[in-house]
This record gives structure tokens, sequence and C-alpha cells, in this order.
């Protein structure tokens, strides 16, 4: 059955079953390999994309629930690498392998786009369940905090 997604500002129609993970929808069929693949489960968060502006892990998301929603991917939250997490997440070196901070950031946005000065345990309990095997909670929270304004 075909369905009708928004993806990153860009209406698009994928016909597939409507059991599939959103996860796979658009890393297989809209190749967008942003959002990652962790537990499938729902529990670590790499896979993190925001459905009408609320965090969504995407691994246990099917297709056939987000049709007509809006959606955006890391590669939607800004395309040149602007946007105040992004580069917040660089100017801390937040990163060390990588692999969970697309879902990182994507969960810190949304955080962000409700409360635009989160107190550390506000960041602490909205990125609870994002987890980051290289432990980098530390300067993620710094990050988030940059990017809200503060220190």
């Amino acid at each position: 059955m075909p369905y009708t997604l928004k993806v990153n500002g860009k209406t698009v129609t994928v016909d597939v079953p409507g059991e599939m993970p959103l996860l796979w929808v658009l890393r297989d069929v809209l190749d967008l390999k942003g959002a990652k693949f962790g537990c499938g489960i729902a529990r670590c968060g790499a896979c993190t994309v925001h459905v009408g502006g609320t965090a969504t892990r995407s691994c246990i998301t099917p297709v056939s629930n987000v049709d007509n929603a809006t959606i955006t991917t890391i590669e939607g939250l800004s395309p040149d690498g602007t946007h105040p997490l992004q580069k917040a997440w660089v100017e801390l070196d937040v990163a060390q392998c990588g692999y969970c901070q697309p879902g990182q950031i994507m969960t810190a946005a949304a955080l962000l786009a409700k409360k635009a000065k989160p107190t550390d345990t506000e960041i602490d309990n909205a990125m609870d369940g994002n987890i980051c095997r290289c432990t980098t909670y530390v300067r993620i929270r710094k990050a988030v905090r940059q990017a809200a304004g503060g220190a």
C-alpha cells in the first residue's frame, strides 16, 4: 500500500508494507542514512527522528502509523550543519565514535523546541534512554546548554 510522508520538507510516496518500520523506509527506501539501527526495541535512541515535532524512535514505528505525517531526520534538521545543536556538538567535540549522535541531536532538538532554556535536570530527563557507548554524556549536556544560549 502506498503511504505519503513529508520528509525533510519534501512530500514522498512510498509503496511498502504497512508494518515496515519507519527506520527502514528512511534508510533503505529514501536513502537517508542519518538515523541508525541500534537495538531495534526503542531502548537506545540511535534511530530517533521527529514525527510532527516529537522525538520518535523510528525502529518500532510502523510506516502505517505515520501516513501523511511530517518527519524530520538529522539530514533535514539543518542541511548545512548550522543548527545550534550541530554547531555546539562540533565546537565541544561531543562525538567520539559518532554512531549515536544523530539520535542524540534529534532528541535534544525536540527538547529545545519545547523548552528553550532547559535546566540540567530537564536535559538529563529528556536525554534519558539515548545511549552513548562512548559515555560522552557530560559533553552532550554541555552542548545542549550551549545551544540553548547557556554555558
